[in-house]
């Protein structure tokens, strides 16, 4: 069994370094990571604001971006070219088969998440910038993050179209990053409908906003990259909290993959 999964995470991620995309996103990472060096000096005396921001702003949303075409493509392609026959066709159980594309997402996802944040982190070394222990928690916190819109995207490839797949996918990685504007609304709102639409998506959407915190409020408390950040405890809370995400999502993709008719 480990072996089949091993086999088919390893081919998505062969698949996966082969798409002409990823390189782009890479080279978007890059620019943008040289462009923050310009509004950096741009900026009065916030040069090292500026570089953590805009670095790990690039890891999170290009890091999600990368998750969401990944899942939306390669459990998709397989269909379209109909090799998925001769794959569900060998001693090869489907769930093994989603496992399998997920972990090599992973594997990719984890790769170029290391690759952008060597990248920020020789943005933060051309600008003298300190690369603390509160960006690092930054980061793992981001790769989490990508690791769960990752698993949305395999769930909703699971039964739609690349088009609507994608589409879904973000929505929920937008909505999951106002979840702090949800509450909000729903204490201020006075239509019950409306009330009860958000309640129903704050708890069927990931709350992504765990994973940026910074410059928000935990426990009370302003946190941020720039002073006082998170403790080791939040980030294996938030780990946990990451983990249950990934198997409830490829626990629905399973069920749903397993069901379809390819005849």
């Amino acid at each position: 069994m480990i072996g089949r999964i091993y086999a088919i995470a390893l081919n998505t991620f062969r698949e996966a370094i082969r798409h002409r995309v990823l390189y782009g996103i890479i080279v978007a990472v890059i620019g943008i990571n040289l462009f923050a060096i310009v509004l950096g000096e741009m900026s009065l005396n916030n040069e090292a604001r500026v570089a953590r921001d805009v670095g790990l702003g690039a890891v999170s949303l290009f890091g999600s971006i990368t998750a969401i075409l990944l899942g939306v493509l390669l459990l998709y392609t397989e269909i379209e070219r109909r090799t998925i026959h001769t794959i569900v066709s060998k001693p090869i159980e489907r769930w093994e088969f989603v496992l399998g594309k997920y972990g090599g997402m992973a594997i990719t996802l984890s790769a170029l998440v290391v690759l952008f944040s060597l990248a920020m982190a020789a943005l933060l070394y051309m600008q003298d910038v300190a690369f603390t222990s509160s960006v690092i928690k930054a980061l793992i916190l981001a790769y989490m993050e990508v690791l769960i819109v990752a698993a949305v995207a395999v769930f909703f490839s699971s039964f739609a179209s690349p088009f609507l797949s994608g589409l879904f996918s973000f929505a929920v990685f937008i909505t999951g990053r106002l979840t702090p504007e949800m509450h909000e609304a729903i204490e201020s709102s006075k239509m019950e409908g409306v009330q009860n639409i958000l309640s129903t998506a704050l708890y069927v959407i990931p709350d992504l906003h765990l994973f940026s915190i910074s410059g928000g409020e935990v426990r009370g408390e302003h946190v941020t990259v720039h002073a006082e950040f998170v403790e080791w405890s939040y980030i294996a809370t938030a780990g946990g909290y990451c983990a249950m995400w990934i198997v409830l999502l490829l626990t629905l993709a399973i069920l749903i993959f397993s069901r379809r008719d390819f005849v």
